[in-house]
């Protein structure tokens, strides 16, 4: 027997599910991604020309029958035809945790083929715009050089800014916020297991501080659980994290079938035609 490795994403993601009618809503950044991050992000890979590769797993039990074999197959990686930038679906596979949300999707780059290590990596839980991520991917995609760093942090928060978000008044250069003072991003201490090449992300002085990365997430109302979080390494270069901020801060509508929960009474929408 063959069981979907991810049975609630629809066979054909063209497909309303159970027939759920679609609404344009905003703010995008509390929009969700309406469930369908995993699609939203294969798309824009494969569109890009990006390989995915196809990993079978399952068991095989002593004297079991052929037919009740299960096999779970489900593409998991995509390698840009460079082999310098990859992205990996990583949420059937035990990943880790920011703001106590299982990660999705981690992205990393790296400077050149001889080395297996990431020069850098973001990660995204679900329920981050797949608008978002997809924004980010397509300027990874552009970048001849995806490795090499930009020194600018302004690139972020003028991109933000530019959509209306708010700096922060402690923080100006590092940080800002939504007018609703829901949505957050900030350049700061970045979390365990983040992977970068930096040796001071390897940093365990309780005394020395380590590299800054940007961090970004939701917080529908305050002390609530996260609606979604991302988290970029300190090498992630800064106009990679400005094309997602942009299009996380867009006013633009996007449409959904499926809403969050914790913001769905914040959003406004407009029935789909």
């Amino acid at each position: 027997m063959e069981a979907p490795l991810y049975p609630y994403i629809p066979l054909d993601p063209s497909t309303p599910r159970g027939g759920l009618p679609a609404f344009w809503v905003g703010p995008r950044h509390l929009a969700g991604d309406d469930g369908r991050l995993y699609d939203t992000v294969a798309d824009t890979l494969a569109g890009l020309g990006w390989t995915g590769l196809t990993i079978v797993r399952g068991r095989h039990e002593p004297d079991e029958a052929p037919m009740d074999r299960q096999v779970l197959r489900s593409t998991v990686l995509h390698i840009n035809p460079d082999a310098l930038r990859w992205a990996q679906w990583v949420l059937a596979d035990e990943p880790f945790h920011l703001g106590e949300l299982p990660v999705a999707w981690q992205i990393s780059a790296r400077a050149d083929t001889s080395s297996p290590l990431a020069q850098w990596s973001a990660y995204f839980t679900p329920d981050v715009p797949g608008e978002a991520v997809a924004d980010f991917l397509v300027a990874l995609d552009a970048r001849d050089q995806p490795a090499m760093p930009l020194t600018d942090p302004e690139l972020v928060l003028d991109a933000i800014a530019a959509q209306g978000w708010l700096r922060d008044i402690d923080q100006p250069q590092a940080a800002a916020t939504d007018p609703t003072f829901t949505s957050h991003i900030s350049l700061g201490q970045v979390p365990p297991l983040i992977q970068d090449a930096d040796p001071r992300a390897l940093t365990t002085d309780a005394d020395e501080a380590g590299a800054a990365g940007w961090q970004a997430w939701a917080e529908p109302s305050l002390g609530a659980p996260c609606l979604w979080a991302a988290s970029f390494s300190s090498s992630v270069p800064h106009d990679l994290v400005a094309a997602f901020a942009a299009s996380l801060s867009s006013t633009a509508p996007v449409l959904r079938r499926v809403l969050p929960e914790a913001t769905q009474e914040r959003l406004l929408r407009a029935p789909a035609t």
